[in-house]
């Protein structure tokens, strides 16, 4: 018998049987919520008791489940010990869902297959945000599109919008329905309708999939709370301290001073549950296939809602082993490549986005290898904080050799290329290559904060500091673009020279990021230079995060001023249109393209060559307050992209925190 999460009547397997016209409610209880969902289109419909070789199977989905049936077969038997039942639910949920898939998003995925680098271009631009905050709903953001598509928007990141407890919604990332929208932004409907919009203006919408964990008010938890051991094994749970304090010996705490240790003591039951995170969140057992068949179908859900790219939060914690670290172990691979497979299978239109915040050696495996792909795009994480140390030092050479690392790798990766998130910045440098120059970590972090607090001599930035941790003298650190460029700092004292200081600096860094191959995602909120929001300060459910410094409501009626020419906002949001739709225009901005570090013999300028089918690209950044000169000496005629005027590549002396986009070929 097939199952899914649905109503109460159990499967041969312990789990659940969907309900619905023509599935038979064993239960015995009133029409389950999920039926109504069902009948509205959302959920696949199917008949009691059919079993995956008894099912007629459509020619498109044959021969796509055909290229991938051996490897996904031998995965997920070595993975879950030759279940065959299981496997053979898995295989009927996803006929189910491609036999739901509405015809719209069919024929996206045709064209999408036909042109599988879709996603690649140099038209890409991101944007990232909360729906709170942005639209106050989810209408409100189908409202809003207009201004994304105006701020050049083509990829737009809507951050956790699952149901959530009372209390712990915000950061979205406790969700207790993965089928729910949070009650106050609207429901599936609104989701499906703002899905189709953004397709309609040529927009991909991604989602976030929170897979590590669950709320403890999700249904499993509740059950497991309430004593049910098919659903305690959907989690970890120890009858003593024993077993979890043998975890604790080698696996680190991700919040040591907001949430200590990775266990929580379950009164109702009197055991121990593993909460890696905070301890409202219960980490999942992926060791159980029950748990990865209702997590993949609950991601297929939503791409049948319309999703087109999802984040995968924190994958590399979704295996725990007992002796290890517990992060990127080869079974989470493994589980990521199934699901890779499972939407080439169903929806082969959408995108895994990894969500994986380490060194770029822990990074690149996630994008897979010999032809065993994995996620398609990946965060460079370590880009973005060695950026903002070089704001800080006003020295490239740090951040030369970390994009010389990420130039060296295959035009296939794709990363998304940030200045800002939803997130800290956290300083996970490479300071063994620091320590040539006699940089100490704990020292250097406390100048970086320090200069990001305001702290230090010469510092116009304002931030908060995150997670604290004076044991270790560590710390992350918190606020929007503009606040740490200086733009808050500036207004507040009324210096015009300041602001004016500040607002190169902050287009100079968009500059950067849109120099980069990959896409480029802008925070909400940047295209206009919103600053820091100290309101959570007043708000006792937010007043111990300092990340809800960066995370306030969009300014609205900053935004009109946008049209105002030598206002902050006029300044930085026609500067950033400008940028974009010059790298729209230049395919040397593809992400194809050579690309290689130039050597600018000036530690303050960073120097990135571009080449592509003839037409070259030398991209000049000055990271100081003062004119420098790029000592390079290239023999093509060149021309400034912004003024458009013939500028010989010998020499070039760079305005304080200035930038050049030469190029051998104007158009």
């Amino acid at each position: 018998m097939p199952y899914l999460h649905g109503c109460g009547g159990k499967s041969r397997s312990g789990s659940f049987l969907r309900c619905g016209e023509r599935w038979q409610c064993q239960g015995g209880a009133e029409k389950h919520p999920v039926c109504s969902e069902q009948e509205a289109g959302f959920l696949p419909v199917r008949e009691e008791g059919r079993m995956f070789a008894e099912i007629e199977l459509e020619t498109e989905f044959k021969e796509r489940l055909e290229r991938n049936y051996d490897e996904l077969k031998w995965l997920y038997a070595e993975l879950y010990h030759n279940d065959g039942q299981a496997f053979d639910y898995f295989l009927t949920m996803l006929h189910e869902f491609y036999h739901s898939r509405p015809e719209e998003l069919r024929e996206q995925d045709r064209v999408r297959e036909e042109h599988p680098d879709w996603y690649k271009g140099n038209d890409m631009l991101g944007m990232l945000l909360y729906t709170r905050c942005f639209g106050k709903t989810l209408d409100g953001v189908r409202e809003k599109l207009d201004y994304l598509k105006e701020s050049g928007v083509n990829y737009v990141h809507l951050m956790p919008l699952l149901e959530s407890p009372e209390g712990r919604w915000d950061g979205g990332y406790a969700v207790s329905d993965f089928r729910k929208i949070q009650p106050e932004l609207g429901s599936m409907e609104d989701l499906a309708a703002l899905a189709s919009d953004c397709r309609k203006r040529g927009m991909s919408l991604c989602l976030d999939f929170v897979m590590n964990h669950t709320s403890e008010e999700h249904e499993w938890a509740v059950r497991a709370r309430n004593g049910e051991k098919e659903f305690q094994d959907r989690y970890f749970f120890f009858d003593n301290w024993n077993i979890p304090n043998e975890f604790e010996k080698t696996v680190p705490q991700v919040f040591p001073q907001t949430a200590p240790g990775n266990f929580t003591w379950c009164e109702a039951v009197q055991k121990v549950v593993m909460t890696t995170f905070y301890p409202y969140q219960w980490d999942l057992n992926y060791a159980n296939p029950t748990v990865f068949n209702d997590m993949c179908s609950n991601m297929l859900y939503l791409c049948n809602i319309g999703a087109d790219v999802f984040r995968l939060d924190a994958v590399p914690y979704i295996w725990k082993r007992l002796g290890t670290n517990c992060r990127n172990l080869p079974e989470v691979h493994t589980l990521v490549r199934i699901l890779r497979m499972a939407a080439e299978i169903v929806c082969p239109g959408t995108l895994l986005l990894g969500e994986v915040v380490m060194e770029p050696s822990k990074v690149v495996p996630y994008f897979g290898s010999g032809g065993k792909p994995e996620c398609q795009m990946l965060y460079n994480v370590t880009t973005m904080a060695s950026t903002w140390h070089t704001v800080a030092t006003k020295d490239v050479r740090l951040l030369k050799h970390q994009l010389g690392q990420v130039f060296s790798l295959p035009k296939e990766y794709i990363f998304l290329n940030y200045l800002r998130c939803h997130d800290d910045i956290g300083w996970g440098l490479d300071f063994p290559f620091l320590a040539q120059f006699g940089v100490r970590e704990v020292e250097h972090k406390r100048f970086l904060n320090h200069y990001f607090l305001g702290d230090f001599p010469g510092s116009d930035s304002r931030g908060e500091l995150y997670n604290d941790d004076p044991r270790l003298g560590d710390a992350r650190l918190c606020g929007t673009t503009a606040s740490l460029c200086g733009i808050e700092a500036a207004e507040y004292e009324g210096n015009e020279e300041k602001l004016d200081k500040a607002i190169r600096l902050d287009i100079m860094l968009h500059a950067f990021l849109l120099s980069q191959s990959g896409i480029p995602v802008i925070y909400s909120g940047d295209e206009i230079g919103q600053r820091n929001d100290y309101s959570y300060h007043e708000d006792p459910l937010k007043w111990s995060d300092s990340r809800y410094l960066h995370r306030g409501r969009f300014p609205w009626e900053e935004a009109k001023r946008r049209k105002m020419k030598e206002s902050r906002e006029g300044r930085i949001f026609r500067a950033i249109q400008r940028l974009v739709k010059l790298r729209e225009k230049h395919g040397v901005f593809e992400s194809a393209a050579d690309v290689w570090i130039l050597e600018c013999w000036n530690d303050h300028v960073l120097g990135i060559g571009r080449y592509y089918k003839g037409e070259k690209l030398l991209a000049l950044f000055n990271f100081s307050e003062e004119e420098q000169t790029a000592w390079i000496n290239e023999v093509e005629d060149y021309t400034d992209l912004l003024s458009r005027k013939k500028c010989p590549a010998k020499g070039v002396s760079v305005p304080g925190y200035g930038f050049f986009w030469l190029c051998t070929r104007f158009r």
